[in-house]
């Protein structure tokens, strides 16, 4: 086995792995849903709606899938059960795909920009600072330089967490006092990361959501002050949700997309839940690629994702 078959083949048990959880709940509704039925009536569709909408898919997402469904119904006349899960997994990748259309990018990809600012943002305790360490040790093991700012000066917790995640990944973080202005901390870590020919930027921010002009306010002002450097900074606003809090993940979508430009997702914690379905509705709704999920607590548990192999894995 080459050593890409390899890689491909460990990224793929990891993805299995920390989807089993949802795929385990997901099957046991299906073969309810299906129980003693031998087509896909309007009474298997009504119970489909039913596991999609308990699976944390969302009800618009869903409703969406039940018509794609059904249109396959009507123009193949008789669907038998057995194909429900083929019929599934084709019509939720191909709803993705229209929603979607950015194609994976690996780490070692080539940046668009160098260096290549990433400003992350979402409430406390979604795995916000842990994602960007692992954003910061996958980036790094790919070969390129990279810088971490510790612009959440809200919280010491949130500091000392990334000064530690950054020497686990073997980078540096820049840092101010507590309390002291965040956009001062980006405008340090982006002017080091420029003198020092850095290829990514990762700043972190404040994780408030109780007060949405208090926080545009603030994100606007980090983005002015980044951009005194680097004129089009941040190229991309990373909203951090938590996966296992299932529809409590669409509200914080909704808030944080009034209250900044977000241009990309990553849905952590879908290894401790069943509710790896918002995967697909918040991709569905928002119209924001989700470009990273975070399958277990390791550094390497961080994988860009790609919506072909998510729904593979799902439905296997």
């Amino acid at each position: 086995m080459g050593l890409f078959n390899f890689f491909n083949k460990e990224k793929k048990e990891t993805l299995d792995q920390g989807l089993s959880k949802t795929k385990e709940s997901v099957f046991s509704k299906l073969t309810r849903a299906v129980a003693g039925k031998s087509k896909v009536d309007d009474e298997v569709l009504d119970n489909l709606e039913e596991v999609l909408i308990t699976s944390d898919v969302g009800v618009e997402t869903t409703l969406r899938i039940i018509e794609r469904i059904e249109k396959r119904v009507a123009r193949d006349k008789f669907v038998n059960t057995d194909e429900l899960n083929v019929i599934l997994k084709d019509e939720i990748a191909a709803l993705l795909a229209e929603n979607n259309s950015d194609s994976p990018a690996d780490f070692d990809a080539v940046l668009p920009k160098t260096p290549y600012v990433i400003m992350v943002v979402g409430v406390n305790g979604v795995g916000k600072t842990t994602t960007i360490g692992k954003l910061a040790y996958q980036f790094t093991k790919a070969g390129k330089k990279v810088y971490l700012g510790a612009a959440d000066t809200f919280r010491a917790a949130a500091v000392d967490q990334l000064v530690i995640w950054g020497e686990r990944a073997g980078v540096p973080v820049i840092k101010q006092k507590m309390g002291s202005d965040p956009a001062s901390v980006a405008y340090d870590t982006i002017a080091s990361a420029k003198a020092n020919n850095a290829d990514v930027v990762i700043i972190d921010t404040a994780g408030r959501l109780h007060n949405k002009i208090n926080l545009m306010n603030e994100l606007t002002k980090i983005k002015n002050v980044m951009q005194k450097i680097i004129s089009d900074a941040p190229h991309e606003v990373l909203l951090v949700l938590d996966g296992s809090t299932g529809q409590n993940a669409f509200e914080q979508a909704k808030q944080f997309t009034k209250a900044t430009d977000v241009t990309a997702l990553a849905i952590t914690k879908l290894d401790g839940t069943a509710k790896g379905g918002v995967v697909i509705g918040i991709s569905d709704q928002f119209k924001i690629p989700v470009k990273y999920i975070g399958l277990g607590e390791g550094i390497e548990h961080l994988q860009v994702f790609d919506r072909n192999e998510f729904v593979a894995s799902l439905f296997e």
